[in-house]
């Protein structure tokens, strides 16, 4: 079997702006799912298809920038 190379994504910091206070669950978890805990947290992840996804989701909560290398 044939292993796929993995791709390199450039890196996105992803910071939580707005409070979970009166979301709904499922939102509650993809905010979880990034790494985020508290308002003002943030994150530096790779921009792959599934992480961009999870903030498609809660875009509204979030405040993301590219990361230079």
């Amino acid at each position: 079997m044939a292993v796929k190379k993995k791709q390199k994504y450039p890196m996105v910091k992803i910071a939580l702006r707005k409070s979970l206070i009166g979301r709904t669950e499922k939102q509650r978890r993809v905010v979880k799912g990034l790494g985020l805990r508290k308002i003002n947290s943030e994150v530096i992840k790779e921009k792959s298809p599934e992480i961009m996804g999870m903030v498609n989701k809660v875009d509204f909560l979030l405040e993301v920038t590219e990361v230079s290398k």
